[in-house]
């Protein structure tokens, strides 16, 4: 059996609704990136997952509520303590209200993400999600983006109204960064246990990263039924340590989204997938998801990130609609119709 061979056989089962086996995917990850047979893996993803979720797409904005030097020192991060620059600050709960308000205000955000450093102030963030679920409508859903907590905490954040978080163990989680990856399981298992929705991600993706070691750390993601699946990659920060090590091209993200797309047919819990940062190759690999994103940015050396890498909300629609997406699935289930004429209306 021959590369081409192998692959669409893969490919084949995956479009009859078989997911491929850790081996199949570091196959598939092992493909050079612009070869037909790479071609061949994204397209297939986008029809798998267009059939999958019925070509919806979901729009989710995020809001860096923290900036300060964070003990998880990751390497790839602008906040970790041994290399952060920027001065310590809290973003006002007013200014959250309004951040979220435009957000959320048109009706079409799946779910409003607020986000911290891995050290948290857990009675100001129950402070800031309750303030946060008054403003915002009921179809929106809340999610956090925080460091570990355990099951207390997790209870006290759903009944302040926080339906979801996203966490990861991360690529390298313990060398990259100063975090115990046993905790990091720790926390999945806390937010199963909770009944919150559980966000995943494989990332950050770097060009050191071996195709084995994306396999194993996006498979933990399905191993845990995450509620949403993803790719990131990791983006070049001048000063940041890993900067050092460079940065994926899009078309290797693509790749590698359309891999966990297909990987995450194993996860019947799995409802979406993301692509980060925003781009049209990996919208037309297999994802469905974009983030829009405002105030603090892991990836962002300015204090604001929707200034400078962030998109916001228009232009994450636009991308929606170039990629092809017939429509905005709401946090309730809802379906929104997306035409031109739709975003048009937010320009």
């Amino acid at each position: 059996m021959n590369e081409s061979q192998k692959t669409r056989r893969i490919l084949d089962a995956a479009l009859d609704g078989h997911a491929p086996s850790k081996d199949d995917c570091i196959w598939l990850l092992d493909i050079p990136s612009t070869s037909l047979d790479a071609a061949l893996l994204m397209a297939t993803a986008d029809a798998v997952s267009r059939r999958r979720f019925g070509n919806h797409a979901i729009l989710l904005g995020q809001i860096g509520i923290d900036i300060a030097p964070c003990p998880g020192n990751c390497g790839f991060c602008v906040f970790g303590k041994d290399h952060a620059k920027m001065e310590p600050a809290q973003m006002p709960l007013d200014e959250v209200r309004r951040r979220a308000h435009s957000f959320a205000d048109n009706g079409d955000l799946f779910a409003l993400f607020l986000m911290t450093m891995h050290e948290f102030d857990l009675n100001r963030l129950l402070q800031t999600v309750s303030a946060v679920r008054k403003e915002i409508p009921a179809h929106t859903q809340i999610v956090v983006n925080i460091g570990d907590f355990d099951l207390n905490q997790a209870m006290q954040l759903k009944a302040a109204g926080v339906n979801g978080a996203y966490h990861v163990c991360r690529l390298r989680e313990g060398r990259d960064t100063s975090l115990d990856p046993q905790s990091r399981l720790n926390t999945f298992r806390v937010i199963k246990e909770t009944g919150l929705d559980f966000y995943y991600c494989c990332e950050p993706v770097g060009p050191e990263h071996t195709s084995v070691e994306l396999v194993e750390q996006m498979f933990l993601g399905i191993e845990h039924g995450c509620f949403q699946h993803a790719a990131m990659r990791r983006v070049y920060t001048p000063g940041v340590p890993l900067g050092r090590n460079g940065q994926i091209t899009d078309r290797r993200l693509a790749q590698v989204t359309a891999v966990v797309a297909l990987a995450s047919l194993a996860c019947t819990e799995t409802k979406n997938i993301a692509v980060h940062e925003p781009n049209l190759l990996g919208l037309v690999a297999g994802a469905n998801v974009v983030y829009a994103e405002t105030g603090a940015n892991p990836r962002d050396v300015e204090t604001d990130t929707e200034k400078h890498r962030g998109l916001d909300m228009a232009a994450c629609r636009t991308m929606l609609y170039e990629a092809g997406f017939d429509a905005l699935l709401r946090g309730d289930g809802a379906i929104l119709r997306l035409g031109l004429d739709y975003i048009m209306g937010f320009q």
